[in-house]
This record gives C-alpha cells, sequence and structure tokens, in this order.
C-alpha cells in the first residue's frame, strides 16, 4: 500500500524549501484535503456509537442494513458522505426515524409475526434533496478552489514520467511535454484537479511495471515500454474510475460523471438531427449593385437597374467578350475591388471621394470601357472583395462553360512505337528538381 501522498508531501517540501514551509503549508496547493484523502474521515451510525473509516463504507451500510433496517439510496452519488451521516444523526435524535424515512413492509401478505419494517432514506424526502445538492455544492467549490491555487502554483517540481527531464514553475509544462514529445495525454492542464495525487498514481504503476491502459504487468521496464508503444497503450483507460476525482467535469453535476455528461451531449446531437426543418424558410439573398447600394433578389432584376441606373450592361460585355463563367467571376471582382477602393477601373484614376470616382465614370464614359483583358483575367480575382457578394451567384453558366477554371491545354501522348529508344530520353527519367523548374 502506498504512503499516504500528504506525509510524502509535507516531508519532501519540508527538505527542499525549509525556510519557507510554513507559506507552503499554507498556501501550496499540494497540501492535501479531505476530499483528496477520504480514507481518514470516520462514518458513524445514525443509531448508534458504531463507526467505521469511509474507505470501509461497505461495513457500516450493512450494518445499518441488518442491525437497524435501515437502507440509504444512491449512496455513491452523495458528495460528502460522513457529513451527511453526521447530519442525519442528529436530525434522527430529534424526530423518529419514520418522519424522514418510507416504510417498506417485508412480506406483507404472510403472518404478521413474520412481517418486519424496513426504512429508506432518499432524495424524494426534500430535506435530504438539498441536503444533498449543498454537499455537492459545498465539493465543487472546493474542487474549484484547489484547481485555481494549481493552475497559479510556481513552485510545481517533479520529473516527467517517461523520461529524466526535470520540470519547475507550472504543472503545464510537464503535462505539455508528456503529450507532445511521449504522446501520451491525461487531458488538458486546465480539466484536471489534484494533479500532483494523479501524477503519484501513475507513476506508482509505472514503477510496478503495470500498463496504464490494460493494467498487466509484465517482467522489466522495457518490455512495458514496448507494448505500451506497440498496442498504443500511453493513454489511461476511460473506464477506470479511480482516475474520475481528478477530472474537474466529474464534480459539476449532482450524481453525473464524464460518461453521463458526455451521454447527454451525444443525445442532444441526435435529437438535433431529428428536427423538423420542413417549415424552414431561408431568406433571399439580395445582390448589391457594382455602383451603388440598390439591392435585388433576382439576376434579372439586378441586371436591369445597373443598366438603366448606370449604363452597366454585364450581359452586353459577356457577349461581346464571350467571357466563360470563372471569366465573369474575376471581371465582377476586379470592379468591386477598384470601386471600393475608389479607383477607376477603366482608366485607374485615383478618387478621395466614391462619389467624384462615380462622375468621373459617368461623366468619362469609362462605365463600358475596360482594360486589357490580361489586366483583370488574373488569379487574384478568384477571391471576392465582399465575402457575401450575392451578385456572384446570379451570374449566368451557359452550357458549354469550362467548368473548371483553367484553360484548354492539349495534351500529346509520346510516340511508344520505339520504346527501347524512347526511354533514356523520356520525360520520366528527369531529374525531380530539373522536373519542376
Amino acid at each position: 500500500m502506498a504512503t499516504p501522498k500528504g506525509t510524502v508531501i509535507c516531508r519532501e517540501e519540508g527538505i527542499l524549501e525549509p525556510l519557507t514551509f510554513p507559506e507552503l503549508e499554507a498556501e501550496s496547493p499540494n497540501t492535501p484535503s479531505l476530499l483528496q484523502h477520504p480514507g481518514d474521515e470516520l462514518l458513524v451510525c445514525l443509531f448508534c456509537s458504531e463507526s467505521v473509516p469511509l474507505l470501509q463504507r461497505d461495513t457500516l451500510l450493512r450494518h445499518l442494513l441488518l442491525d437497524h433496517k435501515l437502507v440509504i439510496a444512491d449512496v455513491k452519488l452523495i458528495a460528502n458522505l460522513p457529513r451527511y451521516m453526521v447530519y442525519w444523526k442528529g436530525r434522527l435524535l430529534e424526530q423518529p426515524v419514520t418522519d424522514f424515512c418510507s416504510v417498506i413492509k417485508t412480506n406483507s401478505t404472510g403472518p404478521v409475526e413474520k412481517q418486519e419494517d424496513y426504512f429508506l432514506l432518499c432524495d424524494v424526502l426534500p430535506e435530504d434533496r438539498i441536503l444533498r445538492e449543498r454537499l455537492q455544492q459545498e465539493r465543487l467549490e472546493e474542487v474549484l478552489e484547489q484547481q485555481q491555487k494549481e493552475r497559479d502554483d510556481c513552485y510545481f517540481h517533479r520529473l516527467c514520467l517517461f523520461c529524466s527531464e526535470e520540470f519547475t514553475g507550472n504543472r503545464a509544462s510537464l503535462l505539455n511535454h508528456m503529450a507532445r514529445d511521449h504522446s501520451f495525454s491525461i487531458g488538458l492542464p486546465d480539466n484536471i484537479v489534484y494533479c500532483n495525487e494523479f501524477l503519484d498514481t501513475l507513476q506508482c504503476k509505472l514503477d510496478k511495471l503495470q500498463c496504464l491502459y490494460c493494467e498487466k504487468i509484465f517482467r522489466d521496464k522495457t518490455t512495458l515500454k514496448d507494448h505500451m508503444r506497440k498496442k498504443a497503450h500511453r493513454r489511461i483507460n476511460a473506464n477506470n474510475h479511480e482516475y474520475d476525482r481528478f477530472y474537474v467535469i466529474n464534480y459539476l453535476e449532482l450524481g453525473k460523471t464524464w460518461e453521463d455528461v458526455q451521454s447527454e451531449d451525444d443525445q442532444d446531437l441526435i435529437d438535433d438531427e431529428d428536427d423538423d426543418w420542413s417549415d424552414w424558410q431561408a431568406h433571399p439573398l439580395s445582390a448589391v449593385c457594382l455602383f451603388c447600394d440598390h439591392q435585388s433578389e433576382t439576376m434579372d432584376q439586378i441586371y436591369t437597374h445597373m443598366k438603366d441606373s448606370h449604363g452597366f450592361d454585364l450581359h452586353k460585355l459577356k457577349m461581346n467578350l464571350n467571357l466563360k463563367f470563372y471569366q465573369q467571376v474575376k471581371l465582377v471582382n476586379f470592379i468591386r475591388r477598384h470601386i471600393h477602393q475608389g479607383c477607376c477601373y477603366g482608366c485607374q484614376e485615383k478618387f478621395d471621394s466614391r462619389a467624384d470616382m462615380l462622375n468621373h465614370i459617368i461623366s468619362e464614359g469609362h462605365v463600358m470601357k475596360l482594360p486589357q483583358m490580361s489586366t483583370w483575367d488574373q488569379p487574384q480575382y478568384y477571391f471576392p472583395t465582399y465575402e457575401n457578394d450575392a451578385l456572384l451567384c446570379t451570374l449566368s453558366e451557359e452550357e458549354g462553360d469550362d467548368m473548371c477554371p483553367s484553360e484548354d491545354i492539349p495534351v500529346i501522348a509520346e510516340d511508344i512505337s520505339n520504346l527501347r529508344v524512347l526511354k533514356p530520353n523520356s520525360f520520366l527519367n528527369q531529374p525531380e528538381k530539373q522536373m519542376f523548374q
């Protein structure tokens, strides 16, 4: 059996930091708590002077059942069982047990002398429910306080579990090192509490040559390392509830472990998939004019507006220049970018205001004047100036337009009539650097 961690810490800190030991005793996040080491607490019987250590809980529960005919429901969900027992011991001294417990009569159809009454103490009773919730809240507050101390701790000092590298300052540096360099992750540092005890537990298993995942024992350290590497067992077993107390998620809700919380999240995703979307109505996209703030919901409307109000006929440009779909995209993005930058797209002259630029474009007749195609038919104009530019969605794609933006490039096959002559001079024999120069 391992030495209690509180004893180890006090002795080690007394040696390493003798001058600051009193401060560490009060401030250090490694100071053991009752929640961290529950085995030192006593459980008292609700009716007599019987008491046992918390680790012998089942012994006391058996005593309550056999000697006092009382059953406590959902004992595992009680956050602080010793305080729970002390509370009800005091209440049962004030009032009879029948005021708080449900009475269960056994052998109810048999003779009266063979019938027995058993008492069930559970959270159906509002007082019991409130007590359980208060104990849960107090435990959560203690855990969060401990976690914050560990986050702020600058006295952390420990060797890596898998190598001789030493870490000081904060626990995150060690945990991140093991995840990065040894592919061993026990979770994010901010999700862990009682980190030193957690690492002590893992170190104890490794010292016993025990795999952390399958928990088999091996004859030597080399065999253990090879096993954990080859079997991908550099992880802890999520089904081992010994580790539950080291994760904050297990303290968040009354009576729920991380598995319960995760299953609820998964169920929410399944429920979302079953949602009825039949009555959902999409908002129509509104395309914005290239030259003003006017918006239209259809291609015909926006094209008519730009033609009538600004003299810009995108359809005519498409026909005259024989623009394919992706060329239309680049042209719209080219014009959008120049107008956004206050620059005439026809002559590249810049203006201080958008109004001056638009007046220039109209007065100089540059509305339908485009520069050379090589100026705007560039890859950079595949990307829209505005991410939600619905005008791009209204562009038409005639049959025969290329679905790929690249130009048609003929592919000429090599003459393979004489393979013996072809092989030394083939393009495939060229060095890689030369092929891509």
